[in-house]
């Protein structure tokens, strides 16, 4: 990042942390312009430019301290594909249809997505999770799914993207083999790919640009060359560490660079304890994609760090079982009349606001706004989580509480029992030939089996009718 006066984002370690052992830490991201983010905690996961199920004005009103984003999904990439055709065939005319997102002022990612200001942006080339893709990456670029479908993303394009949107930070591009183990060739080429489109990065950036490295997901070992460029060579340059496998953060080497960078975690956790175990080793922020995921599924999460609250109404003493679940399913019948919140003791605008009853009667209306709410909860439900862990990083029992998390939690979420909304073709594609239809059909052909199951016309002699009072209603006219 150059010189002291031209960095853009800080880490401070809040808590004393020996470089040669692996253990959990407080700290603060703080970048210029941006609210500040206490740490460990975690950036919201986004889809288009905004949270699924969240408004950008409710995002303002919801605990998160930053925005994950991808350039795949950002509609200016087509843009870059047909400006380096047009330049290699001299056709500069290209620039005339600019997405309107370059012509933002300020910062483009928050103008043009309507962002709350205070909030941190970190972009990276692929959402989390990525869709795998059906080419292999090259020596100068990677295969990313757009919406128009599946594209090619030059490293030289992805710099001219950071220039252009100007995020607070970027997550460099980086050969990350997604849905398939690398083979021995692969592995050599991983490392040196992402070494050189890391350097023409830091070369290429604005001055003030924060750069996240990325760290791959293969043994310590075969990327070990490349860890140590990075730590030797661009260490100045580096803000942060993005690690795409969690379990390689103890093998990272005991230097004083490394171990004051902020880590980032672009795992994908399925549930609060594996979060747990990152904060053990010391990761900072966190990218959480099953929030969502619990989302679509109708669960509210429920958890609290260490245990629930006596006021609670998911303890075991309260449920009949010696754990506790993580969440509720809200598609069961079982919440139609109940009125209480979807957890007692949660603060957030759902639960102070409206009841089970009301929730699960919008999911099964398929009501989008039963997953905003939902969703709205979940993301407080986590900030409180994160909040309980620094507190308990502060007062040096977080081994003790971590374990006692999980002897009082089931190992993982509920397992989901509604259909959900309706899937995007963009978040969500078939990986064979043998796979169905995610969404399920409507309307079938008449008289098949395929028909809805609830069908408008009644059986024979229209009993149902009769016993609703149709006939009369309509012998009156009505």
């Amino acid at each position: 990042m150059g010189s002291e006066s031209a960095k853009r984002v800080f880490f401070e370690l809040l808590s004393h942390v020996d470089p040669n052992m692996v253990s959990p830490r407080l700290g603060r991201l703080r970048v210029h312009g941006r609210k500040g983010l206490e740490t460990p905690d975690f950036i919201a996961v986004s889809s288009r430019g905004v949270v699924p199920h969240i408004t950008p004005d409710v995002v303002a009103n919801t605990p998160v301290g930053g925005f994950h984003m991808a350039l795949e999904d950002c509609e200016l990439l087509l843009y870059h594909v047909l400006a380096i055709w047009f330049e290699s065939h001299e056709y500069p005319v290209i620039e005339k249809a600019a997405p309107p997102i370059m012509k933002c002022p300020g910062s483009p990612l928050h103008a043009f997505n309507s962002l709350p200001t205070s909030l941190i942006t970190l972009l990276a080339p692929r959402r989390t999770p990525a869709v795998t893709a059906p080419n292999g990456n090259s020596n100068t670029a990677i295969s990313i799914f757009t919406s128009t479908g599946f594209q090619v993303l030059t490293n030289k394009s992805y710099i001219d993207s950071l220039v252009r949107l100007r995020p607070d930070i970027a997550i460099a591009l980086a050969d990350i083999p997604y849905g398939a183990s690398p083979g021995t060739k692969r592995l050599a080429k991983m490392g040196g790919r992402t070494q050189e489109w890391l350097t023409r990065l830091i070369n290429e950036k604005t001055e003030d640009q924060a750069v996240f490295a990325p760290v791959l997901p293969i043994d310590f070992q075969d990327q070990s060359e490349y860890i140590n460029f990075v730590a030797d060579d661009l260490g100045p340059d580096i803000s942060g560490l993005a690690f795409y496998d969690s379990n390689l953060l103890p093998d990272m080497p005991a230097t004083t660079l490394v171990s004051h960078l902020p880590k980032l975690s672009l795992d994908e956790p399925t549930s609060p304890h594996h979060i747990l175990r990152q904060v053990s080793f010391g990761m900072d922020i966190f990218t959480i994609p099953f929030i969502g995921f619990a989302t679509d599924a109708g669960i509210a999460l429920t958890f609290r760090f260490p245990q629930p609250l006596p006021s609670d109404d998911n303890t075991p003493a309260n449920t009949g079982t010696s754990v506790t679940p993580l969440g509720i399913d809200m598609w069961t019948s079982s919440h139609s009349a109940s009125p209480i919140p979807l957890s007692t003791s949660c603060k957030c605008y759902t639960c102070t606001s409206h009841h089970r009853a009301y929730v699960q009667h919008l999911l099964s209306a398929k009501e989008m706004l039963g997953w905003t709410l939902i969703q709205i909860h979940n993301h407080h439900i986590l900030s409180e989580f994160f909040s309980s862990i620094r507190d308990s990083i502060r007062d040096g029992t977080f081994e003790k509480d971590r374990s006692e998390f999980a002897r009082t939690y089931e190992s993982e979420l509920p397992e989901k029992s509604g259909q959900g909304p309706r899937i995007r073709g963009y978040h969500f594609k078939s990986e064979g030939l043998e796979e169905g239809k995610k969404n399920k059909a409507k309307w079938g052909k008449l008289g098949s089996d395929d028909q809805v199951d609830d069908p408008l016309v009644p059986e024979d002699d229209a009993a149902e009718l009769e016993e609703k009072g149709f006939a009369e209603r309509a012998a009156r006219g009505g």
